[in-house]
């Protein structure tokens, strides 16, 4: 029998999203829980390398435009 989804904060078995409106927590409290985790800054998301900035203007492969 294949387990179904569960809590990520306590690892208690979650009912289907239609009849849980906390999902994909098990409840509330689980869900305040992992809010006040990002909130105070327990989670992180991985800042892309410095060559994967894709709002940056790549330099001319002469150089600095001025320079003679």
């Amino acid at each position: 029998m294949p387990l179904g989804p569960r809590c990520p904060i306590c690892k208690k078995p979650v009912l289907a999203r239609s009849k849980n409106p906390s999902y994909p927590f098990c409840g509330d409290r689980c869900r305040a829980v992992d809010l006040g985790m990002w909130l105070g800054e327990e989670y992180r998301v991985p800042a892309g390398s410095a060559d994967e900035q894709e709002d940056e203007v790549p330099l001319p492969k002469d150089g600095p435009e001025g320079d003679a």
